[in-house]
């Protein structure tokens, strides 16, 4: 059996908030249907959301 591999994806609190001094900044865009605690994902060109699917497409 193959050993475990290790994700290289880094998810935690750097990956959704800019910490900067004593104070902590969104680097993400919360869903409008889902509400607070639910950020979207960024893509090249739209925005969306894992939880309910609503996308937003950039201009």
């Amino acid at each position: 059996m193959a050993g475990k591999k290790e994700s290289s994806k880094t998810t935690g609190v750097s990956t959704y908030y800019k910490i900067a001094g004593d104070k902590a900044t969104k680097t993400r865009k919360i869903c409008s249907r889902c509400g607070k605690g639910v950020f979207m994902s960024e893509h090249k060109n739209r925005r969306t959301c894992g939880k309910c699917g609503l996308t937003e497409f950039n201009q």
